[in-house]
């Protein structure tokens, strides 16, 4: 994060004419007909969001929010929130049955409050809430930090320290038959003291049989890295993505608004290994939380996410 990024970090404690009259109306029958069968055949439910974007009204009104999330289109979510054994003040089997009246699952969780002493507990509860996927968002158990007067992310110990307990935790999520991801940020992609990129070094020392990534895709961007290069580098190892864009002065902004160019990157989603994606906005600058998830899941259709 740059200090041109102006918010505050609540980022982890927050888609022809015709010739002729004749076989112009000829034409326009056989298209009305194809258009008529892409509606049928097109799902009006496709797609996920991070809770993360909606979290205020997720922490007052949760059933609400998660409706207003179905009705936008979204055919899963992410959670960002799990405290005392509860998804959203829910149990996980409670949340995974609100979410199924809705016709919503929950694919993946970030689990940053992950410790060597909760993990089990964690995995299993996010087992029981039907996820699939165990996000860690930053590196955990006290190594990410945050400097408040230039706004920026970074991370204390060694990159070795990171993978071996990225890699720990990997082979509990196999166990239990979850997916273990890293999410990162900026900082990952830019090189440390030692020289060494941190993203890199994880992808090349972590287990990719137990360890993969969740590539959040403005985040690349700001950090001047290109994801196709790391598609062809690693193919396969990023599972899921988050979409968000980029507005002129550098800060997030709706699906289909800025400047990321999501169709190149779409194009190369089987070399990225990409299972699923989320919408994210950390923060909507004004715009309503709920309007701005609508205008990102027409961006996703329009770009040609399904």
């Amino acid at each position: 994060m740059k200090s041109n990024l102006q918010l505050s970090f609540t980022l982890l404690l927050a888609i022809v004419l015709g010739f002729s009259a004749c076989s112009t109306k000829t034409n326009s029958t056989e298209e009305s007909a194809d258009s008529t069968a892409m509606v049928e055949t097109m799902p009006t439910e496709f797609g996920g969001l991070a809770l993360y974007t909606v979290r205020d009204s997720m922490a007052t009104d949760p059933k609400a929010t998660l409706q207003v999330v179905a009705d936008a289109g979204y055919a899963y979510v992410e959670a960002a929130n799990y405290e005392e054994g509860k998804f959203y003040g829910m149990t996980p089997a409670d949340f995974k049955a609100y979410l199924a009246t809705l016709g919503l699952t929950a694919k993946s969780a970030h689990m940053g409050m992950v410790t060597m002493e909760n993990a089990d507990q964690l995995i299993a509860d996010c087992k029981a809430a039907g996820i699939q996927y165990f996000v860690i968002p930053v590196p955990p158990m006290g190594m990410f930090t945050f400097n408040r007067e230039t706004m920026t992310m970074g991370m204390k110990g060694t990159p070795a320290d990171i993978a071996k307990i990225l890699d720990t935790l990997g082979e509990k999520c196999k166990a239990a038959g979850l997916q273990l991801l890293y999410h990162n940020h900026n900082f990952e992609f830019m090189p440390g003291e030692d020289g060494t990129v941190l993203i890199d070094y994880l992808l090349e020392n972590c287990s990719a049989d137990v360890v993969n990534f969740q590539m959040d895709l403005f985040w690349v961007a700001k950090a001047g890295a290109d994801p196709l290069a790391y598609f062809e580098k690693y193919p396969g190892r990023f599972k899921a993505w988050h979409v968000k864009d980029m507005n002129a002065e550098g800060n997030f902004a709706p699906v289909g608004t800025g400047s990321i160019d999501f169709k190149k990157i779409l194009a190369a989603k089987a070399q990225s290994g990409m299972e699923f994606y989320l919408v994210e906005q950390d923060a909507t600058f004004g715009l309503p939380p709920f309007e701005a998830i609508n205008i990102s899941h027409k961006g996703l259709a329009e770009i040609g996410f399904k």
